[in-house]
């Protein structure tokens, strides 16, 4: 398994196409306008902070393939090589229908969960006259992991397994280095750890990008879940997911480092049932890959 995965990564990198010079020239931001019609280009270079999803969108007709990995956490010692031995995988495919209308697909191995989303943009940021780009997003979620009960697993309702989410998305690029977005999230958990919990919760995520080089960036989201809303997740207590990453282009898709306290990349589960801490060392290594494949030519814009 480990032998397809390493090979899945390798052909996804070294594969080109003449069709994309960059993953700039296929999101909807980056489609330059009429000189008289400017909007604000490249807020964020791919359709993820972290875990978090910024604004961005594939263009009409183009494909985006996600490749979202994370290895065990850190503290796991140099017997796992520092949690090297462990991964946990996301797979993911998102297609722009028009500029601004924009669906999702994806499978996670954490707790073989399976994801889709419909996102819309708004508004997008022009100058003085539009100072902020806003896109709406919504997420369903359902895992068909087994109960290790037998019994308990065959009468488990499949509606328990499902979880939405609903996002603003309000993003601004203050200069050619600095971006930064806000997203109130609100989340619906059919079932929920205890009686104690609510299935309605509410949290606040903000993220940011800061350009230290022509192709490099560095990264950071919070995502903050408020208080007296969930106590616990399988039993253990929970914690506000916190990742940094560091974003690599290299002309053909976006290759980021990451470093973070949620094992997983489904936005319920990273928001509301992160049991990992950083003051424990329970910090997840890995990467996330997008490569972009324009299934519709875009025509250039007159000058």
């Amino acid at each position: 398994m480990r032998k397809v995965f390493f090979n899945l990564v390798f052909f996804f990198v070294s594969l080109n196409l003449n069709a994309q010079d960059s993953l700039l020239r296929s999101i909807s931001d980056s489609l330059s306008a009429a000189p008289e019609n400017q909007f604000v280009q490249g807020t964020f270079k791919a359709l993820y902070i972290v875990n978090m999803q910024t604004i961005e969108a594939p263009a009409a007709g183009s494909l985006n393939f996600e490749i979202q990995h994370r290895f065990g956490t850190l503290n796991q010692g140099a017997y796992h090589l520092w949690g090297l031995d462990f991964a946990t995988l996301r797979l993911g495919l998102d297609y722009g229908i028009t500029d601004r209308l924009s669906v999702g697909i994806g499978r996670s191995s954490q707790l073989e969960t399976f994801d889709g989303y419909l996102k819309y943009k708004l508004l997008r940021q022009k100058d003085l006259k539009m100072p902020v780009s806003v896109s709406v997003l919504g997420t369903t979620s359902y895992y068909t992991d087994h109960i290790s009960d037998p019994k308990l697993d065959s009468v488990f309702k499949s509606e328990y397994r499902l979880a939405y989410t609903a996002q603003l998305l309000i993003a601004r690029k203050f200069s050619e280095k600095l971006s930064f977005e806000l997203t109130p999230t609100f989340i619906h958990y059919n079932l929920v750890d205890s009686a104690k919990d609510k299935n309605n919760v509410f949290a606040l995520s903000a993220g940011g990008r800061f350009k230290i080089t022509r192709r490099m960036a560095i990264t950071a989201e919070y995502n903050y879940l408020f208080p007296n809303q969930l106590n616990s997740y399988t039993g253990l207590p929970l914690h506000n997911s916190l990742s940094f990453g560091w974003d690599i282009e290299t002309g053909g898709h976006v290759f980021q480092l990451v470093f973070s306290n949620s094992v997983s990349m489904v936005t319920s589960q990273y928001i509301g049932q992160t049991t990992g801490s950083w003051g424990n060392g329970d910090i997840y290594f890995g990467f996330n890959i997008s490569r972009n494949f324009n299934l519709k030519q875009h025509n250039k814009p007159k000058a």
